[in-house]
């Protein structure tokens, strides 16, 4: 399979998927004096849309292909054969479906940086901020981002009700999509509510931390895609579950970890965002949970005082970056990632799928995890 050419396939797809749906009667039949704000969401959604590894689609595309490596390879070759006219249609519909979920993390992320008040995503301004920036003004800005944000997530119901016809186990699929947004909406609560927790409880802070990672973003990066992709190609529900969480949890999670690791390792070049993003929004997850644990009483007080205040400085992020190294919470992050791994790979090992299969779905879930960090 060319990887290359999915994604440029899955690329082109989602533009004209996102245009298709601003183009409905709902969005044109508009007073003249509303078209230009209208015309400007319309532009923010494409530019907002463009960009990212696309990873959640092409997992959720290859899950698909691996669920239906798995069924042919119990059926006849007669029957092979008479369904393969078919398959190519029902292909096309599953492109569509593994769109819908890029369309849906594009209005999670929308709402995302205007929670956390970030100015970047993918290396441009973040929505909310472009629109301020047009208006001049903060508050038309913001409330634009939203409702943008929201429009897109209901965009992608409305991509993944128009092609789920087409698929297997039709009102599964829906379910499982509304049932993912819902999970990211709980994820994003229970995210908020970490910043009000106590810093001194740092195992319950590391679990809740841990716990927000299954529901916001294990829940959608990989435990529905792959959920999805195995549905659409008719995989039994029960069995199609199960292998969706035994597999997605644990790799979702160690992605969400590895993220976080990047945002204070990495080279801000190759993720668009800057050095330490994550410590100047003031994001309490396990790095600070692991630092607080370890570190002397000293670097202790510097971490919750930092943590507490309302802005980080320059200063505040390198010296938080020194402390996570000399705490052992980057080792200590790098650990789980790869326990987490192996978890996933066991899990896929063990399923019930062909061998072919089991390669098909190898070669996407190890582009989740920075192979450093899986060995």
């Amino acid at each position: 399979m060319d990887i290359d050419a999915e994604l440029k396939q899955i690329e082109q797809r989602i533009c004209t998927l996102t245009s298709e749906q601003f183009e409905m009667p709902a969005c044109q039949n508009l007073h003249s004096s509303c078209k230009d704000t209208m015309e400007t969401v319309v532009n923010q959604a494409l530019t907002s849309s463009k960009g990212g590894k696309r990873l959640r689609a092409l997992l959720s595309l290859l899950s698909y292909d691996a669920a239906n490596s798995t069924i042919s390879s119990n059926k006849s070759s007669s029957e092979n054969s008479s369904e393969n006219s078919k398959e190519n249609f029902n292909r096309a519909s599953m492109i569509d479906l593994a769109c819908a979920i890029e369309v849906f993390q594009t209005a999670a992320l929308i709402h995302d940086d205007i929670i956390d008040e970030s100015s970047l995503r993918r290396g441009i301004p973040s929505a909310y901020c472009a629109f301020s920036k047009v208006y001049n003004n903060l508050r038309i800005g913001t409330g634009l981002g939203i409702m943008l944000g929201d429009l897109l997530a209901a965009e992608s119901f409305n991509i993944a009700g128009n092609c789920a016809k087409n698929l297997k186990n039709t009102q599964e699929l829906l379910l499982t999509f509304s049932d993912t947004q819902r999970s990211v909406c709980v994820g994003q609560v229970l995210d908020i509510s970490i910043e009000m927790m106590d810093l001194d409880n740092t195992e319950l802070l590391a679990q809740s931390s841990l716990n927000v990672f299954k529901w916001k973003t294990a829940s959608y990066t990989t435990i529905s895609p792959i959920k999805l992709g195995f549905l659409s190609a008719g995989l039994d529900p029960k069995l199609a579950n199960d292998l969706a969480y035994s597999i997605g949890e644990p790799l979702g999670i160690a992605f969400q970890l590895a993220d976080d690791l990047l945002d204070v390792v990495s080279d801000p070049k190759h993720t668009g965002k800057p050095v330490g993003g994550d410590i100047r929004e003031g994001k309490r997850a396990t790095l600070l949970a692991d630092a607080l644990q370890n570190s002397n009483e000293k670097d202790k007080a510097y971490l919750k005082k930092a943590y507490t205040k309302k802005h980080r400085s320059s200063g505040d992020v390198k010296r938080i970056i020194d402390i996570f190294y000399k705490s052992g919470a980057i080792e200590k992050s790098k650990k789980r990632i790869k326990d987490l791994w192996e978890q996933s790979q066991q899990a896929l090992q063990n399923s019930e799928l062909s061998e072919e299969a089991k390669n098909i779905m190898q070669s996407i879930i190890e582009r989740f995890i920075p192979e450093q960090w899986r060995i």
